[in-house]
């Protein structure tokens, strides 16, 4: 049995997210291009830049706070870090609402 294929549209939209979650050089500026070419709502496209971007900018919090804690840094004059999601939630939703997960 053979797994189907993907549609074209969703192959498009995880690529974009990927990029720009990963800070990929390229952006993702080929798959925003596909996307609109494939007649994809721009609210869609929108929502996905937002929870790709939540999901960078959690991990990079994630990164500096783990590594203040391994470095034994305190930061004086830093603006106030935000408290971090608790262990049992997957995932914040973004600024604008959107679930991430």
């Amino acid at each position: 049995m053979s797994t189907p294929e993907l549609h074209p549209s969703i192959v498009a939209l995880v690529s974009l997210a990927a990029n720009i979650a990963a800070n990929h050089p390229k952006q993702g500026l080929c798959q925003l291009e596909r996307l609109r070419n494939m007649g994809i709502d721009e609210a869609q496209i929108a929502m996905v830049i937002d929870i790709a971007r939540h999901i960078r900018n959690e991990a990079g919090e994630a990164l500096d706070c783990n590594f203040d804690e391994k470095a034994a840094l305190t930061v004086t004059n830093a603006p106030p870090t935000p408290e971090p999601a608790p262990k049992a939630a997957c995932c914040t939703p973004t600024a604008k609402g959107n679930a991430c997960c």
